[in-house]
């Protein structure tokens, strides 16, 4: 599962990658290239945020519907118990001192 997004710089169009999980609105990065500083926000007028905007999304939710569905898996399995094991916390000759 890929939980990085590609972000393409306004100003030197150099595309570099960010995690999913970080890319939402008011998040600030600076561009590894030409340190400019972006902002992500849904309603920016740039194409290049508002696509990584809505790849991080996709991808948050992806990540999101298979770690329910892995999640449902383990709790279709049913549990074997063993039973409780022998305790060590007092043997009889401690009990024969009382």
């Amino acid at each position: 599962m890929e939980d990085s997004v590609q972000i393409r710089c306004t100003r030197c169009k150099n595309v570099f990658r960010d995690r999913a999980k970080r890319l939402q609105n008011g998040y600030s990065r600076q561009c590894p290239s030409c340190e400019i500083v972006l902002f992500f926000d849904e309603d920016s007028h740039d194409a290049n945020i508002k696509r990584a905007m809505r790849m991080a999304r996709r991808a948050r939710k992806d990540m999101r519907e298979s770690e329910s569905v892995s999640a449902r898996k383990t709790a279709a399995v049913p549990r074997q118990y063993g039973g409780r094991s022998r305790s060590n916390a007092r043997s009889s000759e401690d009990q024969d001192d009382d």
